[in-house]
């Protein structure tokens, strides 16, 4: 029997998530919470300083916490790598059995802006030395 997801919130998104994102991020939980993809995008963007921000749903369906410490994770297309960056967040730790929203942030320089728009079906891929 598969244990029901949750979803949370770490505490400063908790403060200051405005209720239409909220809204969209509870949708795409229940739309995708079975589903066995562990990062479902949300949204990205770029910020002041040329940082490509990618906003994700991060689904932890394991018995295990997930912790992000020295994580390498691509952002990419079917196609192309966008962006790869190593990521080490103590702030960012999933209890089992829950997802939670997150941005993860590629420094100018991490990510292709050539790659112009993102496609819709872009996604974080988490990368394992052997898959490198």
């Amino acid at each position: 029997m598969q244990k029901n997801q949750s979803l949370n919130y770490e505490s400063s998104w908790d403060k200051t998530l405005s209720e239409k994102d909220r809204a969209f991020i509870q949708h795409v939980f229940q739309e995708t919470q079975y589903s066995k993809d562990p990062f479902i995008t949300l949204w990205e963007a770029i910020n002041h300083q040329s940082d490509l921000l990618v906003t994700v749903l991060i689904q932890n369906h394991g018995s295990s916490i997930l912790t992000f410490q020295n994580q390498k994770l691509r952002y990419l297309d079917q196609t192309r790598i966008i962006a790869e960056n190593t990521f080490t967040i103590p702030a960012l730790v999933i209890e089992p059995y829950t997802s939670m929203p997150w941005t993860f942030i590629f420094p100018h320089g991490s990510y292709d802006e050539e790659a112009g728009t993102v496609p819709v079906n872009a996604k974080i891929v988490a990368v394992y030395e052997e898959d490198d």
